[in-house]
This record gives C-alpha cells, structure tokens and sequence, in this order.
C-alpha cells in the first residue's frame, strides 16, 4: 500500500522537484498540497485535493509523510508541528536555518518513532556520482585540493523570496547547502571554515556570493557560488597525489524536470559525452589523459529510500544529523564573514 504523502509549498522546489519526483515512485502517493494555487495543481495533478492551510493538512489522518518545501523560514516550526502530529517528514534544503534548530528537531523525530529527512538532491547529480566513484576508487591519490562551483549569470535581482532580506535567504543558503552537504559527504566535517559572502550585483538586498574554504588538515576544500558569472569554470576541480580530474556542466535533472521529464524517460539524467570529465594521471614518469563517463544522474534515488526507511526500517536517505552539520558550516561561514577570520569548526 501507497504512503500517502501531504506537500507544503508548490513554488520552485515543490512544483519542478517534489511533486514530479514523488509520483514518479512506487510505494509513494501524492495525497493533498498546500498552496494557493489551485487551478495550477488541478492542471498538473487533478487527481491531488488542494488545502489551504498547513493546519488543514494535519488534520488529516490519511497523511503520512509531510513534505516541506515551503519557504526556508517556516521549515523549523511546520517540521516540528508535523513531528508532534507524529508523522514522517521531508524537509527541503536547508534544514533548518540555524544548527541551533535542529537538535530539538532531531530529538522529537527519535521521540516520535517516525523518520525525519532532509531534501539533498544533489547527492545523486551525474557528476557528483562521478565524483564518488574517482574518490573510492582511489584513482586520483590522496586529495589535496577539492574545488566545488555553482556559479551561474543572473545579472537581474528578482522579487523571490530568495533574494528578499528574510532569514534564511541568500546564495548561501540556497546554493551553500547542496555543496556543503557535497563536501561533508565527501570529506566528514571540517577542522576549520573561512568564508568571503556578499553581495555583488547591484541592488541585492542578500548575499549573492560566496567563497568557503573548508580545512583538513593539509587538503583544502574550496566551494564558490557568483552570480556575475557569464564563462562558468569547471563545476569540479580535484587534485591529489597521483592526478586531477576536471568537470565542467551541471547535472541535467532539473532542467529536464521542468521540460516534464521523468525518471525512466530516456535520457533521463545523462550527461552530453562533450561534456565528459577529463582526468589526468602520472604514473611512472607517463602522463595519462582521458575522459571518464558521467555516471547516470537519479533524483528519484532520494524518495525511493524515504519508501524504504519508512516501510522498511533503513536508514533515511540523508540522515537529519548530516544536515544539522550543512547548517553548522553555514553558521561558521557567517561568522567568519561577520570577524574577518577563520572559525575553528568545534567552536
């Protein structure tokens, strides 16, 4: 039988990566969303009831699993109150807006007996995959130097939320989360943070920018968002002791999720063979340089084990604590910016 499943929010997140990625998996149901644009869901999914309020949707008893990709203000207080309801619940990066926030979270999800995650879709990129699979294969040596990019050329402040001045808002926010989470899941959790954020273009009222150096010991890793950036660099750049590996491009899933893709559709998440990674090695004084296939990209990945840590007892996808240490970054990067210095990650 179907988790019946209640989405909050049908902006960005809700309506391009939910609400197509939950229907697209077997064990979910897509029950009821919150929002106000009704005729917007009843074009896209007439079979789902549209309610009005967050507290109309608890109480429901048919809900199981609450999704929350409503605006980053509100994650903490609806995830709570879906906890107390004692249902599951998804929340959308980031988890919370200060690490401080998620532990009362956390610890009411164990009370609670049901599963609390956090929406960290960029784990299962095409090239974050990649990426993964280099590191465990050990292909490159030890890493010294990891740079991760998501710049993009959006000369323009817009009237989203996102770049209003609310908490929560901002490049950091938004973009830091996916490549802080990428880090630490590469890497555990840094000894120590520096951060360079603000705002370039002009008219922002948030941050726009951002330069993360996260230390361990000896290896840098170096994570980048601009938004004035018309030639994009690679979006990876690792370099160890025995070579490097180069990859330009985003992943593709988004882009084709708004074109109405779906897992399973063909094409669904690969990568353009132009766009391959190169990777350059030197062994025994030769120097060795190729391509390396972009792994298949699966968002869906994310939900179908969401089915099996509610079904099944496993673990949940990106377990909260991982992002409770995304938000602890987050926090050492604006202290670091607000003190001109770097941040001990323990402090």
């Amino acid at each position: 039988m179907s988790i019946r499943v209640g989405l909050v929010g049908y902006g960005l997140a809700g309506s391009v990566f939910h609400a197509p990625l939950i229907e697209s998996v077997e064990g979910l149901s897509l029950t009821a969303i919150v929002t106000s644009q009704t005729e917007t869901v009843k074009q896209d999914y007439p079979q789902v009831e549209v309610v009005p309020t967050f507290e109309r949707l608890l109480e429901r008893d048919d809900i199981e699993l609450v999704v929350v990709a409503a605006p980053n203000v509100t994650h903490h207080d609806f995830a709570r109150r879906a906890l107390e309801a004692g249902r599951h619940v998804v929340v959308d990066k980031p988890f919370v807006i200060h690490a401080a926030e998620s532990d009362d979270l956390i610890d009411l999800a164990l009370r609670q007996h049901v599963v609390l995650s956090v929406f960290q879709n960029r784990r299962w990129d095409n090239d974050f995959l990649t990426v993964r699979q280099l590191l465990e294969g050990y292909l490159l040596g030890e890493i010294t130097t990891c740079e991760i990019h998501y710049d993009r050329f959006r000369p323009e402040v817009n009237s989203r939320w996102r770049e209003q001045p609310l908490p929560g808002s901002g490049t950091l926010y938004d973009l830091g989360a996916h490549l802080i989470d990428q880090a630490l899941f590469l890497f555990g959790t840094p000894q120590t943070v520096w951060a360079d954020v603000g705002a370039q273009r002009q008219g922002a009222q948030v941050d726009d920018y951002f330069h993360i150096v996260m230390g361990y010991g000896q290896r840098r890793v170096i994570l980048h968002a601009g938004s004035l950036v018309r030639e994009e660099p690679p979006r990876f750049q690792l370099h160890g002791s025995k070579g490097s590996f180069l990859k330009y491009g985003l992943d593709p899933q988004e882009d084709q999720l708004k074109e109405g893709m779906r897992p399973g559709d063909p094409g669904w998440g690969q990568d353009d063979p132009d766009m391959y990674g190169v990777v350059t090695i030197h062994a025994g004084g030769v120097e060795i340089k190729g391509t390396v296939t972009t792994l298949a990209g699966r968002y869906e990945a994310y939900y179908q084990g969401m089915v099996e840590a509610i079904a099944q007892g496993r673990p949940a996808p990106v377990a909260p604590e991982d992002a409770r240490n995304t938000a602890r970054v987050i926090d050492c990067a604006l202290k670091s910016q607000q003190e001109q210095r770097v941040i001990t990650f323990a402090e």
